[in-house]
């Protein structure tokens, strides 16, 4: 399947993944003090309609241009739906049009619920992501790796790319109807290898419809089925299927090439055993409750954790493995701006220069293009589908001048702990006076092992001087719970005051960073 992921993830030598293999359990004991970031004056539903004419018109005219027959859009704030339309038609035989209700194929956008439900079964123990793919299906024995010293393949190299199998574009698509004798038979008959497992990302629909075999044996239940009852139900994700018979024919949309100045039909393929790589149908209304669920995640916190997997599942669905730098990417302004990319269990993930974090997956298959994408730390997601062959449904580069260059979209706050505050209080009055009572209160016991008191005083006494008369101390910039900065502002510059905390009971000052910054002249 043709991967419309943000980023193209390059092939990039690394060694296994040590990720979590455990069950999640719950924790015994939990702070009663801790207060996780939240937005402050938030308008971000506001922002994001504000929009919504020049989106549409964007999306109109993509879809003009690259000759989408229909197209839906919306964008996700938190659990809420905030924009959604569409374009065009759905059919055009019978002259429907297309709507947020109406069913298209998502292509590849289905893996990360095939991730899902295996890190599902993992969380209950019936599996760890370290065991050998082979316990599962035990027809894949006799496969024949590059070299002697290649590891076998495990599920997580399966969930991250990394199987050593080659990427399976677009010869993968064609198999979505093929029953499940054709994996078996594909796998006892020695198939070829790329790479050696472990060692390097390559997107592999093969790798993904291995999952949803193993699903199937573990669960005891078709995968389809599984997914329904352990996902899609529980998320009220009614109008989702596996089967395109199953569609409503007033809302199924039928998939279409532009070929010869006109459109052509494209097979609308039935639910086999590649459909854990790609054979979901769904609407922009029922996708956008996987969006929010996603979005849930974020941040850490306490309190009811009940939906199919725990946040902190889906917190290690969107952490990248098999990193890679990109030196030249650009940001929404066209400028430069270097950016960390990866592939995390059926999602790509993305954080710029910026520290923007996106994650997101794409999909096409014969007469479908889509994507979503969404931002953990703002709390908002994006998706669009499309019926032309591999044709994204969206001009994304312009959507992102959209919504970056002129919404000020500010990530959550997070607020400052008591210990912090407490500590700020008593590192300014150690920088000014440096008495014994304040010091052994304060100071962790390698403090003056590091560098001797002489020379910190010294430092600090010269930054004083050269900031002259403090005038006024600026709030607490927290990193952490137990890590800030601020700015102490004298009259003739700043002194920047960095400290961390130890992990001691009664926290105490084991690090501070002091510079001086003057005042500009006019």
């Amino acid at each position: 399947m043709l991967s419309c992921i943000l980023f193209a993830v390059a092939c990039q030598s690394q060694e296994s993944s040590s990720a979590e293999t455990t069950p999640a359990g719950s924790v015994s004991r939990v702070s009663s003090s801790y207060t996780p970031p939240t937005f402050q004056d938030d308008i971000r539903k506001e922002q994001l309609q504000s929009i919504a004419p020049r989106l549409k018109e964007l999306m109109q005219q993509h879809a003009d241009d690259r000759h989408i027959s229909g197209v839906a859009w919306g964008i996700v704030v938190d659990d809420e739906l905030v924009v959604a339309d569409a374009y065009g038609l759905a059919n055009r035989a019978e002259n429907i049009p297309a709507t947020t209700s109406s069913v298209f194929r998502i292509a590849s956008m289905t893996k990360s619920f095939t991730a899902m439900a295996i890190l599902k079964l993992r969380d209950e123990g019936k599996l760890s992501l370290h065991d050998p793919a082979t316990e599962y299906i035990p027809e894949a024995e006799n496969l024949e790796y590059l070299t002697s010293d290649a590891p076998a393949i495990t599920i997580e190299n399966l969930l991250t790319m990394a199987a050593g199998f080659p990427e399976d574009n677009p010869w993968g698509d064609r198999q979505l109807d093929e029953p499940e004798q054709m994996l078996l038979d594909l796998l006892q008959q020695v198939p070829a290898f790329s790479n050696v497992p472990a060692y390097e990302f390559e997107y592999s629909n093969t790798g993904y419809a291995m999952l949803g075999l193993i699903v199937q044996r573990v669960s005891g239940q078709p995968f389809g089925e599984y997914i329904r009852e352990n996902i899609f139900q529980p998320l009220g994700m009614n109008d989702t299927y596996w089967e395109v018979d199953r569609v409503p024919d007033d809302k199924l949309v039928i998939g279409y090439r532009w070929e010869d100045d006109e459109y052509q039909l494209e097979p609308m393929l039935h639910h086999g055993i590649y459909g854990a790589m790609g054979g979901l149908l769904t609407t922009i209304e029922d996708f956008r409750k996987y969006v929010s669920f996603h979005l849930s995640a974020w941040p850490p916190r306490s309190g009811e954790d009940d939906g199919p997997v725990k946040r902190s599942t889906l917190r290690k669905m969107h952490t990248p493995q098999y990193v890679r730098l990109i030196a030249e990417a650009t940001d929404w302004n066209g400028e430069t701006c270097p950016a960390m990319v990866g592939y995390g269990y059926g999602l790509g993930i993305a954080e710029n220069c910026k520290g923007t974090v996106q994650v997101s997956h794409g999909g096409a298959l014969p007469g479908f293009g889509s994507n979503y994408k969404f931002y953990p730390e703002l709390g908002i997601g994006f998706m669009a589908f499309g019926n032309r062959t591999y044709t994204a449904p969206w001009p994304w580069a312009e959507i992102l001048k959209l919504v970056f260059k002129e919404l000020d979209l500010p990530p959550r706050v997070l607020p400052i702990s008591e210990i912090l505050a407490e500590r700020k209080e008593d590192v300014i009055k150690f920088i000014q006076e440096w008495d014994e009572p304040t010091e052994k209160e304060l100071l962790a016991e390698n403090f003056y092992l590091d560098q001797s008191k002489e020379k910190r005083k010294e430092e600090a006494m010269n930054l004083l001087d050269s900031a002259g008369a403090i005038q006024s101390i600026t709030e607490l910039s927290p990193l952490n719970q137990l890590r800030g900065s601020f700015r102490m502002q004298g009259e003739n510059g700043d002194i920047r005051v960095f400290f961390t905390l130890s992990p001691e009971p009664n926290a105490r000052l084991q690090a501070l960073r002091l510079g001086f910054e003057g005042n500009s002249e006019d």
